[in-house]
């Protein structure tokens, strides 16, 4: 096998899942896929979470002697603030008409967030440019924030194109001159998947910064 395949392969590693025990997950941050006897599988790594989401099922029912998975998703770092999102809340409202950014970000070694604002490079009230943030050694992206001005909360195909390759959450602010709309979902290496609702401790701030 030539040298590049062999890199590639030694970083994005395929595991056959064991029929007589768990496999063990991965420790380092990464991806790999998981062939299991009801599916092939994609484990995402990070400090902050862990992720196991099926990729494809087989075509036809036929014997594979590998054990089954089953997709999870954990949270190391625990519930992200609702202070920190009130906080966005009020950038937002500062921008307005324009359209604003920041990240949430979770230090593994103190276990604490905090917001990053996002250097603009040019916004307007349909638009924002930025440039992603230097972090300190041991933070990671949690949450990318940005707001819609006083129109509505949603995923645009520009918010698809560059949340692609993106482990995160992505949240979006919209109507904030008043109680804003809010549109979340996960972002997985080019899979999303948008949040039914809003954690409770979020909605709890965003209704004290109005009041």
């Amino acid at each position: 096998m030539n040298q590049i395949d062999i890199a590639l392969q030694s970083s994005f590693p395929s595991v056959m899942v064991p029929t007589r025990e768990l496999v063990v997950p991965m420790t380092r941050p990464g991806e790999r896929l998981l062939i299991a006897s009801n599916g092939v599988f994609l484990e995402i790594k990070r400090p902050w979470i862990r992720l196991v989401r099926r990729l494809s099922s087989f075509e036809w029912s036929t014997p594979v002697p590998y054990g089954e998975v089953a997709e999870l998703t954990e949270l190391p770092c625990g519930a992200v603030p609702g202070e920190l999102v009130a906080e966005f809340a009020r950038m937002a409202r500062a921008a307005l008409p324009n359209e604003v950014g920041a990240w949430i970000v979770w230090d593994r070694v103190t276990g604490r967030f905090r917001l990053v604002p996002l250097p603009s490079l040019s916004h307007s009230p349909v638009h924002l440019s930025y440039d992603r943030p230097a972090l300190r050694d041991g933070e990671w992206l949690v949450v990318d924030c940005h707001s819609h001005g006083s129109g509505s909360a949603y995923f645009s195909k520009t918010d698809d194109r560059d949340d692609q390759h993106d482990v995160k959450f992505a949240l979006v602010l919209g109507h904030c001159h008043r109680s804003p709309s809010v549109a979340l979902r996960l972002c997985a290496k080019g899979r999303f998947e948008r949040a039914q609702t809003i954690p409770q401790n979020w909605v709890t701030a965003l209704e004290g910064e109005l009041a």
